[in-house]
């Protein structure tokens, strides 16, 4: 190789429930380095499923498994085509995807604070339904549809 592999860098758990996954959660959405700020929506987001007589850290982590992807599709150029090849998706870019689009989920509903929006999605997710787990749906259909060109390969 050319250049120096990147080092991952060592998250520090949150601080509240001694989770990494809560930690990098909250650094995805944090804007504009208001860490405290999102921080705040998660606690927000807890207490308002723990109200529900249910675990938070659980439902998170039910919710990221549900939510996670096992096939994506990618773009290659063969002979002057595109074809939309079939690939199955690694670990970390697995729970970085179900992070990204919960959140997106939660922030594309209007009316409600993001802190509850956020807890419904939560919920929703861990019970495999919402439109997270819809975005996953579509994501393994478009792979099971182009899977005849898995062939092209990676």
């Amino acid at each position: 190789m050319r250049t120096k592999k990147k080092e991952k860098r060592i998250l520090l758990p949150d601080p509240v429930y001694n989770s990494t996954a809560v930690s990098k959660f909250a650094n995805n959405i944090m804007k504009g380095g208001k860490k405290s700020v999102a921080r705040r929506v998660i606690y927000d987001a807890f207490g308002i499923i723990k109200s529900k007589k249910s675990d938070p850290l659980e439902v998170f982590d039910l919710a990221l498994k549900n939510v996670g992807p096992s096939l994506e599709v990618k773009s290659k150029r063969i002979g002057g085509a595109n074809y939309q090849v079939p690939r199955p998706v690694a670990k970390d870019r697995k729970v970085a995807l179900a992070m990204r689009w919960i959140i997106n989920a939660a922030r594309s509903k209007k009316g409600k604070p993001f802190g509850e929006r956020l807890a419904e999605e939560l919920v929703l997710a861990s019970k495999n339904e919402g439109a997270a787990v819809k975005k996953k749906n579509d994501t393994h259909r478009m792979a099971e549809a182009n899977r005849a060109f898995a062939h092209f390969g990676w």
